[in-house]
Protein backbone atom coordinates (compact mmCIF):
# COMPACT_ATOMS: atom_id res chain seq x y z
CA UNK A 1 0.00 0.00 0.00
CA UNK A 2 0.93 3.79 -0.86
CA UNK A 3 0.21 6.49 1.48
CA UNK A 4 -1.94 7.89 -1.47
CA UNK A 5 -4.08 4.87 -1.19
CA UNK A 6 -3.78 5.30 2.88
CA UNK A 7 -5.09 8.12 2.31
CA UNK A 8 -7.93 7.67 0.58
CA UNK A 9 -9.05 4.53 2.23
CA UNK A 10 -9.41 6.58 5.48
CA UNK A 11 -10.88 9.36 3.43
CA UNK A 12 -13.61 6.97 2.35
CA UNK A 13 -14.57 6.43 6.77
CA UNK A 14 -13.82 2.74 5.79
CA UNK A 15 -12.99 0.63 8.71
CA UNK A 16 -9.35 -0.18 9.04
CA UNK A 17 -9.67 -4.40 9.88
CA UNK A 18 -7.26 -5.11 12.29
CA UNK A 19 -4.02 -7.07 10.83
CA UNK A 20 -5.14 -5.83 7.07
CA UNK A 21 -2.49 -4.19 4.85
CA UNK A 22 -3.96 -0.51 5.67
CA UNK A 23 -3.32 -0.89 9.33
CA UNK A 24 0.12 -2.64 8.53
CA UNK A 25 0.71 0.42 6.47
CA UNK A 26 -0.38 2.54 9.39
CA UNK A 27 2.13 0.92 11.70
CA UNK A 28 5.33 1.33 9.22
CA UNK A 29 4.43 5.14 9.17
CA UNK A 30 4.18 5.32 12.65
CA UNK A 31 7.49 4.28 13.26
CA UNK A 32 8.49 6.71 10.83
CA UNK A 33 6.49 9.78 12.60
CA UNK A 34 8.04 8.45 16.06
CA UNK A 35 11.34 8.72 14.64
CA UNK A 36 11.19 11.96 13.60
CA UNK A 37 9.15 13.64 16.29
CA UNK A 38 11.74 11.95 18.94
CA UNK A 39 14.23 14.32 16.93
CA UNK A 40 12.01 17.17 17.18
CA UNK A 41 10.90 16.75 20.56
CA UNK A 42 14.92 16.25 21.59
CA UNK A 43 17.42 18.71 21.96
CA UNK A 44 16.85 22.48 21.15
CA UNK A 45 15.60 23.30 17.14
CA UNK A 46 15.70 26.90 15.97
CA UNK A 47 12.13 27.88 14.46
CA UNK A 48 13.94 27.24 10.84
CA UNK A 49 14.93 23.65 12.17
CA UNK A 50 11.55 23.30 13.85
CA UNK A 51 9.55 24.02 11.02
CA UNK A 52 12.23 21.75 8.10
CA UNK A 53 11.10 19.09 11.11
CA UNK A 54 7.83 19.73 10.92
CA UNK A 55 7.50 19.20 7.01
CA UNK A 56 9.40 15.81 7.18
CA UNK A 57 6.92 14.69 9.53
CA UNK A 58 4.17 15.52 7.23
CA UNK A 59 5.70 15.11 3.85
CA UNK A 60 5.02 18.78 2.78
CA UNK A 61 6.38 22.11 2.77
CA UNK A 62 5.32 23.73 6.21
CA UNK A 63 3.08 26.92 5.55
CA UNK A 64 4.41 30.34 6.01
CA UNK A 65 4.50 31.59 9.29
CA UNK A 66 3.88 28.50 11.42
CA UNK A 67 4.97 28.59 14.66
CA UNK A 68 5.33 25.24 16.37
CA UNK A 69 6.96 24.70 20.32
CA UNK A 70 7.81 21.20 20.63
CA UNK A 71 7.27 18.73 22.63
CA UNK A 72 4.51 18.02 19.52
CA UNK A 73 3.85 14.35 19.46
CA UNK A 74 1.82 12.73 16.38
CA UNK A 75 1.01 9.05 15.78
CA UNK A 76 1.16 9.29 11.90
CA UNK A 77 2.54 12.40 10.41
CA UNK A 78 1.57 12.43 6.49
CA UNK A 79 -2.10 13.50 7.01
CA UNK A 80 -2.05 16.68 8.76
CA UNK A 81 -2.61 19.48 6.96
CA UNK A 82 -1.54 23.11 7.88
CA UNK A 83 -2.21 26.67 7.04
CA UNK A 84 -0.51 29.41 7.00
CA UNK A 85 -0.07 31.44 10.03
CA UNK A 86 -0.47 28.76 12.56
CA UNK A 87 0.80 28.82 16.20
CA UNK A 88 1.17 25.25 17.93
CA UNK A 89 1.81 25.21 21.43
CA UNK A 90 3.71 23.06 23.55
CA UNK A 91 2.56 19.38 24.37
CA UNK A 92 0.08 19.08 21.73
CA UNK A 93 -1.44 15.62 20.36
CA UNK A 94 -2.56 14.89 16.78
CA UNK A 95 -3.57 11.56 16.38
CA UNK A 96 -3.65 12.27 12.68
CA UNK A 97 -4.62 8.78 10.74
CA UNK A 98 -8.03 10.23 10.04
CA UNK A 99 -6.63 13.39 8.32
CA UNK A 100 -6.64 16.60 10.44
CA UNK A 101 -6.52 20.24 8.26
CA UNK A 102 -6.10 23.12 10.11
CA UNK A 103 -6.98 26.50 8.63
CA UNK A 104 -4.92 29.58 8.27
CA UNK A 105 -4.64 31.77 11.21
CA UNK A 106 -5.31 28.84 13.98
CA UNK A 107 -3.75 28.79 18.14
CA UNK A 108 -3.95 25.54 19.16
CA UNK A 109 -2.91 25.90 23.29
CA UNK A 110 -1.04 24.00 25.48
CA UNK A 111 -1.40 20.10 25.58
CA UNK A 112 -4.49 20.04 23.19
CA UNK A 113 -5.49 16.89 21.78
CA UNK A 114 -6.81 16.05 18.05
CA UNK A 115 -8.15 12.77 17.80
CA UNK A 116 -9.27 10.96 14.64
CA UNK A 117 -9.64 7.24 14.98
CA UNK A 118 -12.28 5.35 16.66
CA UNK A 119 -13.01 1.57 18.00
CA UNK A 120 -15.96 -0.28 17.42
CA UNK A 121 -17.67 -0.83 20.66
CA UNK A 122 -17.92 -4.33 19.47
CA UNK A 123 -15.46 -6.61 21.69
CA UNK A 124 -14.57 -8.87 18.18
CA UNK A 125 -13.95 -5.45 16.12
CA UNK A 126 -12.44 -3.62 18.82
CA UNK A 127 -8.19 -3.47 17.62
CA UNK A 128 -10.24 -1.85 14.46
CA UNK A 129 -10.23 1.33 13.59
CA UNK A 130 -12.73 3.81 12.35
CA UNK A 131 -11.25 7.16 10.94
CA UNK A 132 -13.10 10.32 10.59
CA UNK A 133 -11.09 13.54 9.87
CA UNK A 134 -11.15 17.18 11.99
CA UNK A 135 -11.49 20.22 10.14
CA UNK A 136 -10.87 23.85 11.86
CA UNK A 137 -11.32 26.65 9.91
CA UNK A 138 -9.48 29.88 9.70
CA UNK A 139 -9.30 32.07 12.93
CA UNK A 140 -9.97 28.98 15.31
CA UNK A 141 -8.85 29.17 19.02
CA UNK A 142 -8.30 25.80 20.73
CA UNK A 143 -7.78 26.38 24.57
CA UNK A 144 -5.21 24.47 26.73
CA UNK A 145 -5.95 20.81 27.61
CA UNK A 146 -8.95 21.13 25.14
CA UNK A 147 -9.60 17.57 23.10
CA UNK A 148 -11.40 17.53 19.53
CA UNK A 149 -13.26 14.51 19.11
CA UNK A 150 -13.09 12.04 15.63
CA UNK A 151 -15.25 13.69 12.88
CA UNK A 152 -15.60 17.02 14.59
CA UNK A 153 -15.44 20.62 12.23
CA UNK A 154 -14.82 23.73 13.87
CA UNK A 155 -15.90 27.16 12.37
CA UNK A 156 -14.18 29.99 11.18
CA UNK A 157 -13.13 32.11 14.07
CA UNK A 158 -14.73 29.94 16.54
CA UNK A 159 -12.88 29.91 20.37
CA UNK A 160 -12.80 26.14 21.92
CA UNK A 161 -12.54 26.77 25.80
CA UNK A 162 -9.71 25.14 27.53
CA UNK A 163 -10.20 21.36 28.56
CA UNK A 164 -13.13 21.10 26.81
CA UNK A 165 -14.26 18.25 24.84
CA UNK A 166 -15.63 19.07 21.51
CA UNK A 167 -17.63 15.76 20.67
CA UNK A 168 -19.80 17.68 17.65
CA UNK A 169 -19.69 20.00 15.01
CA UNK A 170 -19.16 23.90 15.99
CA UNK A 171 -20.48 26.61 14.24
CA UNK A 172 -18.63 29.91 13.51
CA UNK A 173 -18.31 32.96 15.39
CA UNK A 174 -18.98 31.05 18.76
CA UNK A 175 -17.32 30.35 21.53
CA UNK A 176 -17.82 26.66 23.27
CA UNK A 177 -16.98 25.47 26.73
CA UNK A 178 -17.25 22.21 29.30
CA UNK A 179 -17.15 18.17 29.08
CA UNK A 180 -18.90 17.97 26.25
CA UNK A 181 -18.49 21.43 24.85
CA UNK A 182 -21.80 23.70 24.27
CA UNK A 183 -22.47 27.24 22.97
CA UNK A 184 -21.47 29.58 25.37
CA UNK A 185 -22.64 32.72 23.11
CA UNK A 186 -21.71 34.43 19.89
CA UNK A 187 -18.10 36.19 19.31
CA UNK A 188 -18.66 39.74 19.42
CA UNK A 189 -16.84 42.13 16.83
Amino acid sequence: MELDEFIECVASGSEIAAGSEAMAFAARESQEALRITSELNGPYHDPDEVRELFSRLTGRPAPEGLSLFPPFYTDFGKNVVVGRDVFINAGCMFQDQGGITIGDGCLIGHRAILATLNHDESPARRHSLIPKPIHIGNGVWIGAGATVCPGVTIGDNAIVGAGSVVTRDVPANVIVAGVPARVMREIRE
